[in-house]
């Protein structure tokens, strides 16, 4: 006896003892039993009315016991729901698990909301942390970066339930890149260094080093490189140690970045190549999938001449994003850079085809994108002679960049729409654009 309510207890599903006295209370006054009655004969009716009363906190054989002789389920005294119920809410979950994971993330959104929505994980903290982190991620494969800050800032501060360190870890790597994506690289660095950063770094593992390649990728961002060296040497050394296949991938993917921005283009090469070979063999599809997508766009810097094989290698990505849980901001990278490599190819049609299509769906994105979309669309328009919508899409591309925060991402933006401005014989606009990019970097 006891293995059963040993495994509910187990889950971490009790939300205090007093919920759990106070049922045995209510169905015990419903059976229209006495606490004597309920005790007899395994029991003493004082430990009966110490577990009633919440100061005493029954064993797992008891919990059985009491369940028996209550002719309720084990799952209603530990959750407060049937077993019925709890088969429900774990067949939802699932479906919602499911759908993030087939790449219908705005089902998946619905699904988690729903569950939270009618009560039925009130009684069980563990499932509802689930349930809210679920949703947390789905909020942000959908673009609502705003709300998923907002959740997974809920999950560290107000859950009832203590995470467990691989649950605060992946939180911490989810809310990084939320503030990175959406621009606020200040905190983009300070939610990893809050576990990092300490005077004792805690062991590596696999989990660790997925956040720091998060704080990495943030050092690169705010124009931070000499740290970002340091710090991805430091990586690359504990990948070693660890030889783990998810340690040594996002080992030398980080210091591929570093390597792009640092001019390394030869450098880069060689680590993604790395990272890719080891993924190919044991990531996830859709990891891959994007590992494949920054092969692609590195190459793309380091051999343009071999444009028309990087062209055949982003059209497979696309398809392998369709078909995973990669999140509309995923997919519109992979579109992006299928039309630079369209322009670099000289076919602007096709390249302006997607790009339009891109800037459909920019709504609700980070500003940054906008800006990226909009200057890229501004260039292939240009390069099909449309000089007024390409004027208009740039203009309409400097406005987001005006809102978006000071980064090397930024600078970058400037300096692209800068050098199209030039193009399409907009000097004095064009001017101002190169300032603003030598501003972006202290310059």
């Amino acid at each position: 006896m006891g293995s059963a309510a040993q495994h509910y207890l187990s889950r971490g599903n009790v939300t205090g003892q007093d919920l759990v006295g106070q049922r045995i209370k209510t169905v015990r006054r419903q059976r229209g039993l006495s606490q004597a009655q309920l005790a007899h004969p395994e029991l003493s009716d004082s430990y009966v009315s110490l577990i009633e009363s919440g100061k005493r906190t029954p064993t797992p054989a008891v919990l059985e016991l009491l369940a028996e002789k209550l002719d309720c389920s084990l799952t209603y005294l530990v959750n407060g729901v049937t077993a019925e119920q709890m088969q429900e809410i774990e067949l939802a979950l699932g479906y919602a698990k499911l759908a993030m994971e087939n790449g219908e993330v705005v089902e998946a959104r619905t699904r988690y909301a729903e569950l939270l929505a009618d009560g039925g994980l009130a009684g069980l903290p563990q499932l509802r942390q689930d349930a809210e982190y679920g949703l947390a991620l789905a909020t942000e494969a959908c673009g609502d970066l705003d709300e998923a800050i907002v959740l997974l800032d809920g999950l560290r501060e107000n859950d009832t339930v203590v995470m467990n360190p691989e649950r605060q870890v992946a939180v911490a790597v989810a809310l990084s890149r939320c503030h990175r994506e959406k621009g606020d690289l200040a905190r983009a660095v300070q939610v990893p260094e809050q576990i990092l950063g300490g005077a004792v770094r805690p062991a590596w593992n696999d989990g660790l080093m997925r956040l720091g390649g998060q704080l990495l990728v943030a050092y690169v961002s705010r124009g931070d490189l000499l740290r970002a060296r340091q710090f991805s040497a430091e990586l690359l050394a504990a990948a070693e140690s660890l030889g783990t296949p998810q340690a040594l991938t996002l080992a030398h993917w980080g210091a591929a970045i570093v390597a792009v921005e640092s001019g390394q283009a030869q450098e880069a090469v060689a680590h993604v190549e790395r990272s890719l070979a080891i993924q190919s063999e044991y990531g996830d599809p859709r990891r891959l999938a994007r590992l494949r997508g920054d092969y692609a766009q590195v190459l793309l810097t380091a051999r343009p001449m071999e444009a028309e094989a990087w062209r055949d290698v982003l059209l497979k990505v696309e398809g392998e994003l369709a078909e995973s849980s990669a999140n509309p901001m995923d997919k519109m990278r992979c579109a992006m850079n299928l039309s630079r490599v369209e322009l670099l190819l000289s076919r602007p049609e096709p390249a302006a085809e997607r790009m339009r299509a891109v800037c459909d769906l920019l709504d609700g994105m980070p500003q940054i994108m906008q800006a990226e979309a909009r200057l890229l669309y501004g260039q292939t328009l240009a390069e099909l002679g449309r000089q007024e919508e390409a004027s208009r899409e740039l203009g309409a591309g400097a406005e987001c960049l005006e809102r978006s925060p000071v980064t090397r991402d930024t600078a970058h933006a400037w300096l692209t729409a800068a050098q199209v401005l030039e193009r399409i014989d907009e000097p004095v606009r064009s001017v101002d654009a190169y300032k603003r990019a030598l501003a972006s970097v202290g310059l």
